[in-house]
């Protein structure tokens, strides 16, 4: 346990940033399995519509730092050309 009141305040912004960290990383994984679920039952309106709420949080992830430009264009062009792909 730190001494410093410096040191102690960093352990508690830590936990607040890890706390927010998790959140989105969640919301992210989520957003991204929905989609491949839409795509994966053929329903194309379901999967356009969760595809605007994956970028929203694949840019959001970017945003904030947890996910890099490379990946989050990568995954983006992913799940685009996997929706635009249905039949």
């Amino acid at each position: 346990m730190p001494n410093i009141k410096s040191a102690k305040k960093r352990v508690k912004s830590n936990a607040k940033k890890e706390v927010n960290n998790t959140n989105y990383t969640s919301s992210l994984k989520t957003a991204i399995k929905n989609v491949e679920k839409a795509v994966k039952a053929g329903d194309k309106e379901a999967a356009q519509t969760k595809l605007k709420t994956a970028i929203k949080r694949i840019d959001k992830a970017k945003k904030v730092g947890l996910v890099k430009d490379n990946k989050a264009a990568r995954e983006k062009s992913r799940l685009t050309k996997k929706t635009n792909n249905m039949e």
